[in-house]
């Protein structure tokens, strides 16, 4: 049973930077492409980033040139650099394993964690 645990959110000030790490066991992490999703107060969760087991990366407009999503696989770890951070970008921030499908749609995925909060003050 794959298990997820994230880490590295907090309260950071509009423009400052945080690295989100995302710990798997419980399956052979390279084997799987990996996202992030996020979701905000009162919003559907959307899809920030993803990478697949090739290294192919992909991202939301709205993170794109920001943030960065990278794998340590001798970690089994999935990370997401957020540079120039926004308020809009406060929410709870999820890592997931994909299974077969969309990058972009929350049931395409199949393994969740639970969660980060990040928020961003002005």
């Amino acid at each position: 049973q794959v298990q997820l645990v994230e880490s590295g959110g907090g309260l950071v000030q509009a423009g400052g930077s945080l690295r989100l790490s995302c710990a798997a066991s419980g399956c052979t992490f390279s084997n799987y492409d990996m996202g992030w999703f996020r979701q905000a107060p009162g919003k559907e969760r959307e899809f920030v980033a993803g990478i697949s087991c090739s290294g192919s990366t992909y991202y939301a407009n709205s993170v794109k040139g920001r943030f960065t999503i990278s794998t340590d696989n001798a970690k089994n770890t999935v990370y997401l650099q957020m540079n120039s951070l926004k308020r809009d970008d406060t929410a709870l921030y999820y890592c997931a394993k994909k299974g077969v499908g969309s990058w972009y749609e929350v049931r395409d995925f199949v393994s969740w964690g639970q969660g980060t909060q990040v928020t961003v003050s002005s």
